[in-house]
């Protein structure tokens, strides 16, 4: 595949370059006092003149104060109940008098239209309702989740994800989705890690682009086409971060950290011209996201020029007075506006206290009509205006084979071979017994966290049994599920047990069910739950050969199993074509070539361990008791941030650099620096590998990362071929945000050590000194 370089985002701030080798943005600073936000902020100025400009200007002049504050409201809509039903009337009053914008969780052809029809034939000027879904790794056809997509290190899979699930929900009535969310994390304990890309920003931010590009399309002009959506980069920022894992919680950031690590994704995002952004549940350095202004208006909608609509999260805006930040929803309201949130999702404070705060000088009217505007621009690009109803004859009602398809394989490229001895795997389809075990073996619940529930029960996923037969017609497959995913209950190893001894070989499917991942999914213990692993001991007594195939929606702490087990997939929640895409790969159709999208840990007590942290000045020495380490565990994860193995064998070679030297100025005007390294395939069979690059800046004004990823290529080569990798370094690559409250970024003379193999461990290096 194509290979992803960095994005610039020293090309993209807008600054000056400095003396001393630091471009600056400009800021006002990073610190927001609660007592500066009691004014209006103003918006940032920018001259509009998009092709639908006219007609928001003259419709914003047409409109009431309270029309107005109604386009700032988004309402929640039930699953079950069309127009007309009791839980809907306060929507549909609401629409009918032109006090409402937005609409999430409705979808259908019939319904949406029906309720459009009120909002655009009842309310005194018709516009359009804009309705949101939370479209996440598939509509109908539902896909592997995020974090598996990111094991793939092949940004189209979710791209292609993105286009299937734009089409089936366009059809359905939806036009804007709640993704992707790009949530930069060290933290496999909280659920939402399922929906993220991982641990690492270069990572996200060319998967944040990709889905981008799928719902959206790569030009502006295409929004308003059948088969898009607005996407929405989320949450922002830094929730990725939340102490102990824990939903919802604190998040307390430097600057530096905040633009080295969080927002780079949300850069790339704004870069493919994502239509809006979510801000997130966390505070932020002791500010809730949802009235920090120095993110949202200061950094996005200032240095980044962001012209799009940001939206709150569900009740985001009344949960200022929880945070006690707002001392009711008048404050909230006022904070929130004030800050840079354009829309409130699911509570009413903006509709409720508007008017009153623009009576009091509280909020502006230039701020109300600017946040009315963004909305207003949107509704128009998606072609509301124009085309405010969906061809209920055209609605997609069930995946197309084309879209299972794309989903089956997807959800074999995501998979990661973590252990393979022996040859254990792929399985022989003449095997004449196959053994089939397992929580998760008989199962139809694959298909991971936010799913629609609709699509859930329509579209279940393909059982891992069901495949395993039609991949070995020949054999004789039995069928024992041992024990529960979360239950204690003992007493149906031995069924399985005999099972195994029967057979020539066992696969074991054991993991999480889906429902303890995903949003308010925490978990202190992220091991296998219930007595999963007493299972995989018990078949590992029998002495037969035996494969774990682990579905999850995290990383997880293996234990003493590992060593069991000859044979150990990451398959993930692989989506609606679970069973037949596992099944590709442990019969060998597909070849595995993914990697470790984030660290699995040794221990739940050694979180937060990751590829790209901070030296110590004592770093870890066995040799040395004073070290950075603990004393009960081995050093090091479990399977490091990119690992992952194949049914053939690779070898990378050494780098090659175009220059052993680069100037900072030449950086500065964008000059880059090629890295070639040669992969060639060693083994007896085609494959994939997926060829990394990483950098390390030896002595820096702030301390760098160990590693951090700066490039990754996947890369496909038959038995005995060879290949040729490039790469290019630039400013955004070899440089890095201080903690400098006006955003500077640094470029620095020194020594760059440039790693380059196929996981986070890679040893082959040259030196790039920049002078």
């Amino acid at each position: 595949m194509a290979g992803i370089q960095r994005r610039t985002v020293l090309a993209a701030v807008g600054g000056t370059v400095a003396a001393g080798g630091a471009v600056g943005s400009g800021l006002m600073g990073s610190g927001t006092a609660h007592a500066a936000q009691s004014a209006a902020v103003p918006a940032p100025a920018k001259a509009h003149s998009g092709p639908h400009e006219a007609k928001v200007r003259s419709l914003l002049a047409r409109m009431t104060v309270e029309e107005k504050l109604g386009q700032l409201q988004q309402l929640p809509w039930s699953y079950n109940t069309g127009p007309g039903g009791a839980e809907t009337k306060d929507v549909e009053d609401a629409a009918r008098k032109g006090r409402l914008g937005s609409v999430l969780s409705i979808f259908g052809a019939r319904s949406s239209n029906a309720l459009q029809r009120i909002a655009v034939e009842e309310s005194r000027l018709g516009i359009p309702l804009l309705f949101g879904l939370d479209v996440i790794h598939g509509f109908w056809t539902t896909f592997p989740i995020p974090l598996a997509q990111a094991a793939s290190f092949d940004p189209e899979v979710s791209k292609r994800d993105g286009e299937v699930s734009a089409k089936e929900a366009r059809s359905n009535g939806v036009h804007w989705t709640f993704a992707p969310m790009m949530d930069v994390t060290h933290e496999p304990r909280w659920g939402r890690i399922a929906e993220s890309c991982g641990e690492d920003p270069h990572l996200t931010s060319a998967f944040a682009a990709a889905k981008v590009h799928g719902y959206q399309g790569k030009n502006a002009g295409e929004l308003d086409a059948k088969d898009r959506l607005a996407a929405c980069a989320k949450h922002f920022v830094a929730y990725g971060g939340a102490e102990g894992g824990r939903d919802y919680n604190t998040v307390d950031v430097s600057e530096s950290r905040l633009r080295n690590f969080y927002l780079p994704p949300f850069k790339a995002a704004l870069d493919a011209g994502v239509a809006t952004v979510m801000a997130s549940f966390n505070t932020i350095g002791g500010v809730p996201a949802h009235g920090n202004t120095h993110t949202l208006t200061e950094i996005l909608k200032g240095e980044w020029g962001f012209d799009g609509m940001v939206v709150s999260d569900w009740t985001g805006v009344q949960e200022l007075i929880a945070h006690g930040f707002a001392e009711d929803g008048a404050d909230a309201a006022r904070l929130t506006l004030n800050a840079g949130v354009d829309m409130e999702m699911t509570s009413t404070n903006l509709v409720a206290h508007g008017k009153q705060l623009l009576k009091s000088g509280r909020i502006k009217a230039d701020r109300l009509d600017e946040a009315v505007s963004r909305i207003l621009r949107l509704k128009f690009a998606l072609g509301l205006f124009a085309h405010p109803y969906v061809e209920e004859s055209a609605e997609i009602t069930e995946p197309s084979k084309q879209a299972r398809a794309a989903a089956r394989e997807t959800g074999a490229r995501s998979m990661v071979l973590l252990k393979n001895e022996d040859d254990t795997l792929p399985l022989s389809a003449s095997a004449s017994s196959i053994a089939v075990v397992g929580p998760f073996g008989d199962s139809s619940d694959l298909l991971g966290t936010w799913v629609m529930p609709a699509a859930q029960e329509k579209f279940p996923s393909v059982k891992v049994l069901d495949a395993v037969r039609k991949a070995a017609p020949g054999a004789k497959v039995r069928y024992a599920r041992g024990v529960d995913a979360e239950g204690k209950d003992l007493s149906g190893i031995p069924e399985a047990v005999a099972a195994a001894k029967a057979a020539d070989v066992t696969v074991v499917v054991v993991g999480e069910p889906p429902a303890i991942s995903g949003e308010a999914a925490a978990r202190s213990d992220i091991s296998l739950p219930g007595a999963q692993e007493k299972l995989i001991a018990a078949v590992a007594e029998t002495g037969k050969p035996f494969v774990v195939v682990l579905v999850n929606g995290r990383p997880l702490t293996i234990g003493g199993w590992l060593e069991q087990a000859p044979a150990v997939l990451e398959a993930w929640h692989p989506g609606v074509e679970a069973g037949n895409a596992i099944a590709d790969v442990l019969f060998g159709a597909v070849n595995p070539g993914g990697k470790l999208p984030a660290t699995f840990p040794r221990s739940a007590g050694q979180i937060p361990v990751y590829y790209n942290h901070e030296n110590t000045g004592r770093p870890y020495d066995p040799d040395n008791k004073y070290t950075s380490k603990y004393l009960d565990l081995p050093h090091g994860p479990q399977f490091a941030f990119g690992f992952g193995l194949s049914y053939t064998t690779f070898e990378v070679g050494e780098p090659r650099l175009s220059g052993s030297r680069i100037a900072a100025g030449a950086l500065r005007k964008g000059d880059t620096v090629e890295v070639a390294v040669p992969v060639t395939n060693t083994g007896e069979r085609a494959g994939d590998e997926v060829v990394q690059l990483y950098v390390h800046d030896r002595a820096a004004s702030i301390a760098q990362p160990v590693r951090r990823l700066a490039g990754f290529r996947r890369v496909g080569l038959a038995a005995g071929k060879s290949r040729t990798v490039r790469f290019r370094l630039g400013a955004a690559d070899l440089g890095f945000w201080s903690n400098d409250p006006h955003g500077e970024f640094r470029i620095e003379p020194g020594a760059i050590d440039v790693y380059v193999g196929n996981s986070s461990q890679a040893e082959a290096k040259v030196t790039l000194t920049i002078g």
